[in-house]
């Protein structure tokens, strides 16, 4: 896996990244109440605002961590958007996207770091 500085994590399954949130990420949101995802098909480009996200802390944003195109959407979640707080770094994945150039994670954060960089 590898981690963002915007608290997402990514995994790589052959050109396909699969996009969510860290376990951190969402106890800092608090309970998940809304997500409103992307539609299929979609290209987005690195720092789009790809995924809103509402808690009862607060409302984010989650951007697109490479280029790509939405391949798909994890609906389970907006019909349950409590499952982002009990398994976000598994189930409770965001988005799929086809991503052309595998090399632009290359720079992301391994777990190592990024748990350097929460506890900073």
């Amino acid at each position: 896996m590898k981690f963002t500085e915007e608290h997402e994590w990514l995994m790589v399954d052959g050109d396909v990244v699969v996009v969510g949130i860290t376990a951190h990420a969402a106890e800092q949101l608090g309970d998940v109440v809304f997500v409103e995802l992307p539609e299929v098909g979609t290209e987005v480009v690195a720092d789009d605002e790809v995924v809103v996200i509402e808690s009862v802390k607060a409302a984010s944003d989650i951007l697109a961590p490479v280029d790509g195109e939405i391949v798909e959407v994890n609906e389970a979640i907006v019909e349950e958007p409590g499952k982002v707080n009990e398994d976000p770094e598994g189930a409770a994945w965001f988005f799929k996207l086809r991503v052309e150039d595998l090399s632009a994670l290359d720079d992301m954060m391994d777990e190592a770091a990024y748990k350097a960089f929460i506890a900073d």
